[in-house]
């Protein structure tokens, strides 16, 4: 007999799998199929993260940095044209190019907000639904636990109705030992699953913090009054009706913060 395959007295081989769910019976299988569903769903969400998740690269740093000192076309334009096949995945980088070339053409302040708001809604939302998943595992996984420990004891209990009380410790043991295996594997599935919730849950409110701090600090830079006229009216209009619309620079910082943070968050 080998190590990894035992053998019954029938002659036939039996593997980890049926060895695990002869000891913890059909609510074993169930909780197999999901601990497999949770592991194929973690290296998803790992592998579509390591490409397509918002990153504040060195490389935007720089970017806005000057976009701070001065906020100019070429700023977008160098940023967009020195970008890389990888950085091009990058959901952030699309983001701060689109939000500056929105404030260099003059678009409502209101317009510009509530498109960051979506577009950054829109760069999180694949991850939520695999977070929800193995949310769903860690929960899941202890109740179906419990579930074989009913039914482990039930059947204990019914050996010993059988024999109207007179079962001895190996008629017990089976169903007694199917009740703590399904507890141990539920346990057992439940609380890495778990960890892993709380971790990505961690990882994704770090994200959105980015995303909100790279994209305020690109709203906030106040437009000097060459790009305000270039970019909307003509100098001649504006000077007849100076009130008829509201620049982006003329919204305080703070209040592009607050109602950005509440519109992404």
């Amino acid at each position: 007999m080998s190590d990894s395959l035992l053998t019954d007295a029938t002659g036939t081989s039996t593997g980890p799998v049926s060895q695990l769910m002869e000891m913890g019976g059909p609510v074993m299988g169930v909780l197999l199929a999901i601990a497999v569903a949770g592991i194929v769903t973690f290296v998803y969400l790992m592998l579509f993260g390591a490409f397509f998740a918002p990153r504040f690269t060195a490389r935007l740093k720089s970017s806005i940095t000057i976009w701070q000192r001065k906020p100019e076309k070429e700023v977008p334009g160098q940023l967009q044209q020195t970008a890389g096949r990888y950085s091009r995945l990058n959901p952030l980088h699309h983001l701060v190019v689109n939000t500056m070339n929105a404030r260099l053409q003059g678009t409502d302040p209101q317009q510009i907000r509530e498109s960051v708001a979506r577009d950054a809604h829109d760069a999180l939302e694949p991850f939520e639904a695999p977070l929800k998943i193995i949310e769903v595992i860690a929960a899941l996984a202890p109740l179906l636990g419990l579930l074989g420990t009913v039914m482990g004891m039930m059947e204990a209990f019914s050996a010993m109705a059988e024999t109207e009380g007179r079962a001895n410790a190996s008629q017990l043991s089976g169903g007694i030992y199917e009740a703590l295996t399904t507890t141990a594997a539920g346990l057992v599935i439940a609380i890495p699953f778990a960890a892993l919730a709380a971790w990505i849950e961690f990882r994704l409110r770090r994200i959105q913090k980015t995303i909100n701090s790279a994209l305020v600090t690109v709203l906030s830079v106040p437009l000097t009054s060459t790009d305000h006229m270039a970019a909307t009216e003509d100098a001649d209009a504006l000077a007849e009706h100076p009130d008829s619309e509201r620049r982006f620079a003329d919204y305080p910082a703070t209040g592009q913060r607050g109602r950005l943070a509440n519109a992404t968050g």
